[in-house]
């Protein structure tokens, strides 16, 4: 069995959120795009929680749906088309990926030591969408929330035990690095017993209040994924 696991989250850590943005431009322009690309994420992330709250959950490809049609109404004052639903989405499941990772993920076949997977929000479908340019990640590799032993999404407990159980590391969590760039993520990481790596790409440092309040930080902060490769291989 391989000394670590790591388990990368996709959607604003490997892949940009914000690339969503050059399609919005071709509809609404370049400044309501970048409005609405922030607004849209912002309403996507409270739609999981307030799911997670209320013991209900709706897929993320919909909740994904939902929040840019709030975030249109809001930023632009008009109704998302059908059309330009669609063209949006199937942007969205073709998002950019952060310039260093393609580098960071080539990285990992040459460490047979680290178990790398996808820890995914994201419905199999729209996983295997985003994913379909990388070989590292073949199906087995890819852990969705999308399935009847979950339907629930980061952070709820159960998602980050599930994590252990599939990478057979349900008795040494402690040996499973998650690398995320969002602070709700890696609270609930290590508040389950796995180790986290918080992607700070602003450089403006860790500043979540809550995490702050319950004693908890991120093991490791770094710049990108790359770095979040290296500092893991370094602290085996």
């Amino acid at each position: 069995m391989p000394q670590t696991v790591i388990a990368f989250d996709l959607f604003g850590t490997i892949l940009s959120t914000d690339s969503i943005a050059q399609k919005l431009a071709e509809i609404y322009g370049k400044d309501d795009a970048t409005r609405i690309a922030t607004e849209a994420r912002r309403l996507q992330l409270e739609y999981t929680w307030r799911c997670v709250s209320m013991g209900t959950y709706k897929p993320f490809d919909q909740l994904t749906r939902f929040s840019f049609r709030q975030a249109v109404h809001q930023i632009v004052g008009k109704e998302l088309s059908s059309e330009h639903e669609e063209a949006i989405m199937d942007a969205y499941n073709h998002l950019s990926a952060y310039p260093e990772v393609d580098s960071a993920l080539s990285s990992l076949s040459s460490h047979s030591e680290l178990d790398a997977y996808i820890f995914s929000n994201g419905t199999q479908q729209m996983l295997t969408s985003a994913l379909s340019s990388w070989s590292i990640f073949p199906p087995e590799k890819v852990i969705s929330v999308d399935i009847d032993a979950l339907k629930t999404f980061k952070p709820a407990p159960k998602v980050y035990e599930y994590v252990t159980t599939v990478t057979g590391m349900q008795f040494t969590p402690e040996r499973v690095w998650l690398v995320s760039s969002n602070p709700f993520d890696v609270l609930g990481a290590v508040s389950n017993g796995l180790r986290a790596c918080w992607v700070d790409r602003t450089g403006q440092g860790w500043r979540d209040g809550l995490a702050h309040s319950l004693g908890k930080e991120p093991t490791l902060i770094v710049r990108g994924v790359d770095e979040a490769v290296t500092k893991i291989m370094q602290a085996q």
